[in-house]
C-alpha cells in the first residue's frame, strides 16, 4: 500500500468521531423538543443539556447552532438559546405538505401493500388502540409515526417516501400535543384506512387519510388559538460600567 492511501485512511478514519458525536447531540435534543420535554421557548442551557447528555459543551454549542439553521431552536444575542416556537402559519403550511404527500401514499399504498404489509398496520394499529386505552401518549405518538411512515414505504414511491422523512420528525412535535384530544378517533380512522388498503380501494383510502390528516392539523389550530399567549423573552440591556471621578 502507498504511504499516500495509508495517510488517506488514517486520516479519514479520524474524521468521523467528532461528526458522529454532533450528529448524535443534535438527534437527543431534537428528541427531546419533539417529546415535549423540552417545551417551545424553554431557554436551553448548554451546560445544562451537556450534563444531561453526558458530553462536553463544545458539541451542545454546536448543535444548538445546527438547530437554529433547521429551525428547532432560536438564538437570542445576550440571551442563549431558546426552544422554537412555532407559529401558527409554519404550522398550517408543513401540515399541508403533509396532507399532500400522505393522501398520495395511502392511494399507492392500496395497490401496493399486499398481505404482509396490511399485516403490519394491522399491528400497529392494535398497539396504538392500548396505547390510548392505557393513556400512554408517548407510544401512541411513536406508533402513529411508525403506521404513517410504514403506509408510505408501502406506496413503493422512494422519491414520496423520502419527502415525506424530511417533514415527519417535524409533524410529530405537532401531534404530541394534541394526540391525547385526537385519542381513539385517530385510530378508528388509522382502522378504516387499512380496510381500503386491504381491499384495495385507493381513491377510499386517500379520501381517508386526507380527512384524517385535516383532523390533526384542525385540532392542532384550535389548541393554538385556545393557549394563552406568552410574550417573547425580553432583550437583557447590559450595564456600563461606571465612570470612576476623576479627583
Amino acid at each position: 500500500m502507498l504511504l499516500s492511501e495509508q495517510a488517506g485512511r488514517s486520516a479519514g478514519a479520524k474524521i468521523p468521531r467528532p461528526a458522529t458525536l454532533r450528529e448524535s447531540v443534535i438527534e437527543a435534543i431534537q428528541e427531546l423538543i419533539v417529546s415535549g420535554q423540552l417545551k417551545p421557548g424553554q431557554h436551553l442551557v448548554e451546560s445544562e443539556l451537556a450534563e444531561m447528555l453526558g458530553v462536553s459543551r463544545q458539541p451542545v454549542r454546536e448543535a444548538l447552532q445546527q438547530l437554529s439553521g433547521e429551525g428547532w431552536v432560536d438564538l437570542h444575542p445576550g440571551q442563549g438559546a431558546f426552544v422554537h416556537v412555532p407559529t401558527v402559519q409554519e404550522a398550517d403550511q408543513l401540515l399541508a405538505v403533509r396532507a399532500l404527500l400522505e393522501t398520495e401514499s395511502a392511494r399507492l399504498a392500496a395497490k401496493h401493500a399486499g398481505k404482509d404489509g396490511v399485516r403490519r398496520l394491522r399491528e400497529l394499529c392494535q398497539g396504538g388502540i392500548a396505547a390510548v386505552e392505557d393513556d400512554d401518549v408517548e407510544t401512541a405518538v411513536a406508533l402513529n409515526s411508525e403506521l404513517h411512515a410504514l403506509v408510505t414505504a408501502l406506496s413503493g414511491n422512494s422519491v414520496l417516501a423520502e419527502l415525506a422523512s424530511q417533514v415527519a420528525r417535524r409533524v410529530r412535535w405537532y401531534h404530541t400535543p394534541v394526540a391525547r384530544q385526537r385519542g381513539m378517533a385517530s385510530w378508528v380512522e388509522h382502522s378504516q384506512l387499512i380496510d381500503a388498503i386491504e381491499a384495495g380501494d385507493g381513491n377510499r383510502a386517500a379520501k381517508i387519510m386526507r380527512e384524517h390528516t385535516e383532523h390533526t392539523r384542525a385540532s392542532y389550530m384550535e389548541q393554538r388559538e385556545n393557549e394563552p399567549v406568552e410574550p417573547a423573552p425580553k432583550p437583557v440591556r447590559r450595564r456600563r460600567p461606571r465612570t470612576p471621578y476623576a479627583r
